[in-house]
């Protein structure tokens, strides 16, 4: 497990944010909110999860494939969270059917 700096834990806190708001259905804010996360821990493999959901809200399959894409390379190492990662690729890979 990675140290977590006060950036990690600013990044994480960010992230739960964002999750409440794609939960809301606020993908714009969510995006908004993520971006400025990433900025702060650009390895924090959550965001790109959340970053692909909120694309999926806005029906952009292409970039919600991307940011899956990269949840996978920084959560690999996370059991729980590749399932979500794969779970979600095939949700995503649904709406493109």
């Amino acid at each position: 497990m990675k140290k977590r700096t006060p950036r990690t834990v600013a990044s994480l806190r960010l992230t739960e944010k964002a999750r409440q708001l794609i939960e809301s259905k606020r993908p714009d804010e969510a995006l908004r909110t993520l971006e400025r996360s990433l900025n702060m821990d650009p390895r924090n493999g959550r965001n790109y999860y959340y970053l692909a959901e909120a694309w999926m809200i806005k029906g952009n399959t292409m970039q919600a494939t991307e940011f899956n894409r990269m949840a996978g390379v920084y959560l690999n190492h996370d059991a729980v969270w590749m399932h979500k990662v794969q779970m979600q690729k095939e949700r995503i890979e649904n709406i493109q059917r």
